[in-house]
């Protein structure tokens, strides 16, 4: 199957082919992160709306999606698709890239590297015929070669820009490369915050699960009405109808079918209102299945226990290790010399790395930091056990330890 270009490089600046100086790179992310300072709260699909409206105007494409990811588990949380891939090949790609998680540019692969930008030729060194990705998701799709950039702070991976182009457009070259990456810190820093700014609406919303199962085609054979409710509030645009569900949801499918039966597949996402979602998946025998087993895949979606977000949302502001310990200590409501004595610092550190931590959250104070936000959706639970670095409760830590 093939499909027409979308958005033609014709209609955007043709890409340069010098290399861009440092200057100039630093110019097109001061020019993006205005543009992204100037509308008020914005959610995150705006946030990608822009950066990619920017970003197209530097790098030409055909076809292009940005991708909110899960930072614990890389899983697409939702994104722009209007201008993506065709549906047919959505289930195909999720494999190689979550279920076999094959090839140079896979995005487990990707985010190994220290560069934000890849591109899938040079990495290939030119043999894309020996790319599975390029021979089961480009060439059919029409598509000559593609463009990925990470939206990255530190370690963890918050999202991910997809650009292609087809074989009548001009070749990406390296300058193009080098332009993207230069969009990929303040695109992230804006898709960070707009996790953060998103108000937790407190009025009649489902506390329940809900629950999906699907065969091994993904189809559905089990959908609760409180699933729909959870599912439509995922934060993913498309052009035109007929999608059974999210592309988020295809992700978790693919990485549930690798993991096997037994085991839990689980992601997290931040809905259109404010609420985050947990969706977990895994396999069993269908109930029905007698003598001949075959095997389901189920899915829940329910309302994220406070203490499952909390180092996800510390990490959102891109505080350091040490500096999250220090805001957890604080958002407990411990005073600078208790903090000092649990850490064994010194209190004029923990003073400094408060500063750190309040200018990188955008507050004056104390009472500003552990304000509406963390009062209504993250401190109650911040008092259990350790939290691991993916946002999870653990129940393995020592004896004494503080949190």
């Amino acid at each position: 199957m093939t499909t027409a270009p979308r958005s033609g490089p014709s209609s955007r600046p043709r890409s340069r082919t010098a290399q861009p100086t440092p200057a100039a790179r630093a110019a097109l992310a001061d020019d993006l992160a205005r543009r992204l300072r100037g509308a008020e709260r914005p959610g995150a699909l705006d946030v990608l709306r822009t950066a990619a409206d920017t970003l197209l105007g530097a790098v030409a494409a055909d076809v292009w999606c940005a991708v909110m990811l899960d930072p614990a588990t890389l899983l697409d949380t939702g994104g722009r698709h209007e201008e993506g891939f065709p549906q047919a090949v959505m289930p195909r790609l999720f494999e190689i890239e979550h279920t076999e998680q094959t090839g140079v540019d896979n995005l487990r692969a990707l985010t190994r590297r220290s560069g934000s930008a890849s591109l899938l030729s040079r990495s290939m060194d030119g043999r894309l015929d020996e790319s599975v990705y390029y021979r089961d998701i480009l060439r059919p799709t029409g598509l000559a070669d593609e463009l990925r950039l990470l939206l990255r702070h530190g370690n963890r991976t918050w999202g991910l820009f997809v650009l292609c182009r087809a074989p009548g457009s001009a070749p990406f070259t390296t300058a193009d490369v080098a332009l993207a990456d230069s969009f990929s810190a303040p695109a992230t820093q804006a898709l960070r915050r707009s996790l953060l700014l998103s108000g937790i609406d407190l009025g009649d919303v489902p506390d329940a699960a809900g629950l999906l199962a699907f065969d091994d085609d993904q189809g559905i054979r089990l959908r609760t009405a409180t699933a729909e409710h959870w599912l439509a509030l995922i934060q993913e645009s498309h052009t035109g109808a007929g999608r059974p569900y999210p592309f988020t949801l295809t992700a978790l499918l693919s990485k549930a079918r690798a993991a096997g039966p037994g085991a839990h597949v689980q992601s997290r996402a931040l809905t259109s209102t404010g609420h985050w979602i947990t969706l977990s998946a895994w396999r069993e025998p269908a109930p029905d299945a007698g003598d001949s087993p075959h095997m389901l895949t189920y899915v829940s979606l329910a309302p994220s226990h406070p203490g499952e977000l909390a180092a996800i949302v510390l990490d959102a502001y891109g505080l350091t290790p040490r500096e999250r310990e220090v805001a957890q200590h604080v958002l407990l409501g411990r005073s600078t010399a208790d903090v000092a004595g649990a850490l064994r610092i010194a209190e004029y550190t923990v003073q400094d790395h408060l500063r750190k931590v309040f200018d990188k959250a955008g507050v004056r104070s104390r009472r500003e930091f552990t304000g509406d936000l963390f009062q209504r959706c993250y401190l109650p639970r911040l008092a259990a056990p350790p939290l691991t670095t993916d946002g999870r409760m653990r129940n393995d830590a020592p004896a004494g330890h503080e949190g």
